[in-house]
């Protein structure tokens, strides 16, 4: 037995080495010999070379590539720098001698600017100044700013007025107050924005107007002169005012409008975060100075109350005394029932909550009764609808609650009739100001409001829409007048689609026509249902688009009469100009109505965001956004598409990532 078994293992043996043996000759290799030691690396100790080998060669070529690319980074800086810094000699600039001495004339015998000291610079700058007409813009932030942008070069001779020499990018004004973006990164110079257009500016303040002689008057800034410009068209964009409710000791807040207002803001944080460190600060009086109150739930007031929070989060906590962050208290003040009340209820509650949950002091129902430099004093209902006065300590007070007209603004409708907007500057639906010479003054932004009164064109609508002259206005002469209402006020079109029912709901004695009386009991109704436009930027951005491509289609037609009439003439006349003259080129544009250019003004609204302290929340109409990280780069893609320059979209990244690596400039500037 045991025989037989080992045969058989020796046959198994031999069969396993011959089945070797085939499959080695059959790959062309001979069978190698059992006491060699050499032999190929295993397959897992190759694949381990190999990747090594392709990790070592792109890192290679990596490095060469950021090697090559920094070389060329810095020779193209040395070269940019080679032809920048070089010696530029200015001779003999031209300069008509009315630019130096200006004649005097209009209602208070000022000097009249009719030729500005750089309008013979170059050919084109005189070719502009000559024959072109007069475009003067007042103001430079978002409305005046979307003029400038749409306007096409050699169009118009421009002049932009501002107080300051910049232009704002209003919306991150609350991260600037705190330190998140520095301040430089919001502003662009308007001179560099005009340059575009060969255009002026006048660093100035608007005070009056002659709308008669065309004349706008400046108060200049720096040496206060006043001298007046003269225009063809005049473009009013000068934004409005806090409002102040009439409440008591507003001079005690700060306002949050202007580069100003944010640099005002941050000095007062970061006094206040160094005095509570002290160790001379009492404990009651540290209180007070770490509350900060912030009057008004709107977009900026409630965006500020989030950038304190995420500043005392982020940056006190790490380098104050952990007992000044301890005694913050960071309270607003709302006088409705819920913050951010014009966008959707599932965003109000959403921002809500999240101030809830990082211990935000919301107080909804109330008013400010007065503040003092200590205490902000306002009033609430108790449970029995009483109401009750309550008073907070603090140190810091921001006000935004509301707008008011601009100094400039008021002085306009000061001066014409059918003014009586107690806000802004009423305007028709090609945003022409009523009561001027039509064609000849627009107004924008805050400063302006679209008319939504029904009942003041009355008796137009009735002239055209009763053709039988009968007194009364049948169904198809009321389709007529909705027609007319949608051309006259585009914002109706949604409250008179259904003009069956409003036919039928006011035909009082059911004959199927509508007397006059009850037409007008009708068109007062529907004009208490329009709502007038917000006075936010989108807005102010949309209308001066608007215009700027109005102004381009009116050159284009004006371009077109002049062309026509020129060969239209023959011969001039002995001592003619063969050129048109700028007065020509004006009167021409005057005598072009807008309703033959472009069709009335309509707001397409793009949706509303606002940021919430790490997170976002965005009103797009019918849908809502709002979350955490994701929402909030959504928020800053969208800040940071809407800047004026790629200059301040560069810095306006840097500031982000900074922020995200070192935290914020904790200095007091």
């Amino acid at each position: 037995m045991t025989a037989h078994l080992i045969s058989a293992r020796l046959q198994n043996r031999s069969v396993y080495s011959r089945r070797s043996f085939a499959t080695d000759a059959s790959s062309g290799s001979p069978n190698p010999d059992p006491n060699s030691t050499s032999s190929t690396p295993p397959p897992r100790r190759r694949t381990l070379f190999r990747r090594l080998f392709i990790f070592s060669k792109y890192t290679l070529y990596l490095s060469l590539t950021s090697v090559v690319g920094l070389v060329v980074l810095t020779s193209f800086l040395f070269i940019h720098d080679l032809f920048t810094y070089t010696s530029r000699h200015v001779d003999r600039v031209p300069m008509n001698p009315l630019a130096l001495h200006l004649e005097r004339g209009g209602p208070k015998n000022l000097p009249i600017a009719r030729v500005l000291v750089d309008d013979d610079e170059d050919e084109d700058m005189h070719r502009i100044a000559r024959d072109k007409p007069r475009l003067v813009v007042v103001g430079g932030g978002w409305g005046a700013m979307g003029v400038l942008q749409t306007l096409h070069l050699g169009d118009y001779h421009v002049t932009v007025v501002s107080n300051e020499t910049f232009t704002t990018f209003t919306p991150l004004l609350p991260s600037a107050a705190v330190g998140t973006i520095q301040i430089r990164s919001l502003i662009e110079p308007i001179r560099k924005i005009v340059a575009r257009l060969r255009g002026h500016f006048v660093n100035g303040k608007a005070v009056d107007v002659d709308f008669g002689q065309r004349l706008i008057e400046i108060e200049c800034v720096g040496n206060g002169e006043r001298v007046y410009i003269p225009y063809d068209k005049l473009i009013i964009a000068v934004g409005s005012t806090s409002s102040t409710h009439g409440v008591p000791g507003l001079e005690h807040c700060f306002q949050l409008k202007t580069i100003a207002d944010a640099q005002a803001i941050r000095r007062r944080v970061m006094d206040n975060f160094e005095i509570a460190s002290l160790p001379t600060t009492s404990p009651s009086e540290r209180k007070r100075l770490l509350s900060f109150v912030v009057c008004g739930g709107g977009p900026t007031g409630v965006e500020t109350a989030a950038e304190i929070f995420d500043f005392c989060q982020e940056d006190i906590m790490n380098y104050f005394p952990k007992i000044c962050r301890e005694e913050v208290s960071i309270h607003v003040i709302q006088s409705r029932g819920h913050i951010l009340n014009t966008y959707s209820e599932a965003i109000s509650q959403y921002a809500e909550d999240k101030f809830k949950r990082d211990g935000v002091n919301l107080i909804t129902n109330a008013r400010v009764a007065a503040v003092t430099p200590e205490h902000v004093i306002y009033t609430s209902k108790n449970e029995d609808g009483k109401m009750e006065q309550h008073t907070i300590p603090t140190n810091f007070t921001l006000w935004s609650t509301g707008i008011a007209m601009n100094p400039f603004a008021k002085r306009v409708t000061q001066l014409l009739p059918n003014q009586f907007h107690k806000k802004a500057i009423e305007v028709d639906a090609h945003l022409r100001v009523k009561g001027t010479p039509q064609g000849t003054v627009y107004a924008v932004g805050d400063a302006a409001t679209i008319e939504t009164s029904l009942v003041s064109h009355f008796l137009e609508f009735v002239e055209e829409a009763d053709q039988n002259k009968d007194g009364k206005i049948d169904f198809d002469e009321w389709e007529v007048m909705v027609n007319r209402i949608k051309q006259k006020i585009p914002m109706a079109e949604d409250h008179v689609s259904k003009a069956r029912e409003i036919f039928t709901m006011y035909d009082v004695n059911g004959d199927n026509a509508l007397e006059l009386n009850e037409l007008v009991k009708l068109l007062e109704d529907l004009g208490n249902k329009i709502t007038s436009l917000p006075a936010t930027a989108q807005v102010a951005s949309q209308q001066g688009k608007y215009i700027g491509k109005k102004l381009n289609k009116l050159a284009r037609r004006m371009e077109r009469q002049e062309q026509e009439q020129k060969m239209e003439t023959t011969q001039p006349s002995a001592g003619s100009a063969t050129a048109n003259t700028s007065s020509e080129s004006s009167r021409n544009l005057i005598l072009i109505p807008d309703e033959a250019i472009s069709a009335p003004f309509r707001y397409f609204h793009l949706g509303s965001l606002a940021y919430i302290g790490n997170a976002a929340v965005f009103d797009l109409g019918k849908y809502s956004f709002m979350g955490g990280l994701a929402a909030m780069y959504a928020w800053r893609s969208v800040y940071w598409n809407e800047q004026v320059s790629v200059r301040t979209r560069a810095l306006l990244m840097i500031d982000w990532i900074v922020r995200g690596v070192w935290g914020r400039d904790l200095s007091r500037l």
